[in-house]
């Protein structure tokens, strides 16, 4: 499939993947006003939803990223493609239009809310938008909040996949040897010294390590456009190349995807990941630093 025609700033189409909050402020004020998606999760707990009763954007709708934005865990993977149906349901439950701009956010470094705008990409939503710092940046900058829960207009979104560029093991497999495959793991997880959540430790022979804390600075927002580009080059990955991401399960390379989009690379996203690499015991392990282009953290 053709990768989606990035500019140098990063853009699709006429949608920056980012906004800030002096922008969506603005945008609020519209009618009618973007949709709001809190996708708040953690990987270790506690739910998303106890952050969300806790207090949320005025008018944003909860998100489960396990149960709206990913099938069961399987052979698949930890947070596997759900099927197009499914998604629609949940994004139609939430208000998703095919009209209205969607703003998706998390706590702070968008690694959820990356991979629903991903996803809402994928199924064939073209304006979707991530809040860039978050919850705590729209609290930050002195914006109210409520735990009051909007009454939701049923939305007519339709889903239809693969709008975005995926790849399987077999694809990621070969894109490590043949183009460029990072692994937006912590390096102690890519180098296999520790393994807190997949039965197998390592990393796919050939990838190189970029974990996602790089593409963000301590405020939890993305780093420049340039200084991205610059990453992502020392590393072998750029518009020349074909480039692919994964992590442990869908969920942080997703949020590779958007920094890549933003520094104007084109990327395929290997859903499965890790915990799908891993599922299958013939599939090669490597450890330690891989290939000229390991990022030295």
């Amino acid at each position: 499939m053709p990768l989606p025609n990035l500019g140098a700033d990063g853009q699709t189409g006429d949608v920056h993947p980012l906004i800030d909050v002096p922008a969506l402020v603005r945008l609020l004020r519209n009618e009618p006003p973007p949709i709001l998606l809190d996708v708040r999760w953690h990987l270790s707990g506690p739910p998303g939803i106890d952050s969300y009763r806790r207090g949320h954007l005025p008018g944003a709708v909860f998100v489960d990223l396990d149960r709206d934005v990913a099938g069961p865990p399987g052979r698949a993977g930890r947070h596997p493609l759900p099927a197009p149906a499914d998604f629609e349901t949940a994004m139609r439950r939430a208000g998703v239009s095919a009209d209205r701009l969607v703003v998706v956010y998390d706590d702070a470094d968008s690694t959820a809310a990356a991979r629903l705008w991903w996803s809402l990409r994928y199924f064939g939503h073209e304006r979707a938008r991530v809040l860039d710092g978050g919850y705590r940046a729209w609290t930050e900058a002195g914006r109210p909040v409520t735990a009051e829960e909007p009454a939701v207009k049923p939305g007519d979104f339709i889903a239809q996949g693969g709008r975005l560029p995926l790849l399987d093991a077999e694809g990621a497999g070969a894109l490590a040897k043949s183009g460029v495959l990072l692994d937006a793991r912590a390096a102690e997880r890519y180098r296999g010294e520790t393994e807190p959540v997949d039965p197998v430790a390592g990393h796919i022979p050939g990838a190189v390590n970029a974990p996602t804390l790089g593409n963000v600075g301590v405020d939890g927002r993305f780093l420049p456009s340039e200084l991205l580009r610059e990453r992502f080059a020392k590393l072998g990955a750029t518009d020349a190349a074909d480039v692919g991401v994964y992590c442990g399960s869908g969920v942080t390379a997703a949020h590779e995807i958007l920094a890549l989009t933003v520094a104007g690379v084109p990327a395929a996203l290997y859903v499965g990941s890790w915990s799908n690499w891993v599922a299958d015991p013939t599939n090669p392990v490597a450890t330690g630093e891989s290939g000229p282009h390991a990022e030295k953290l």
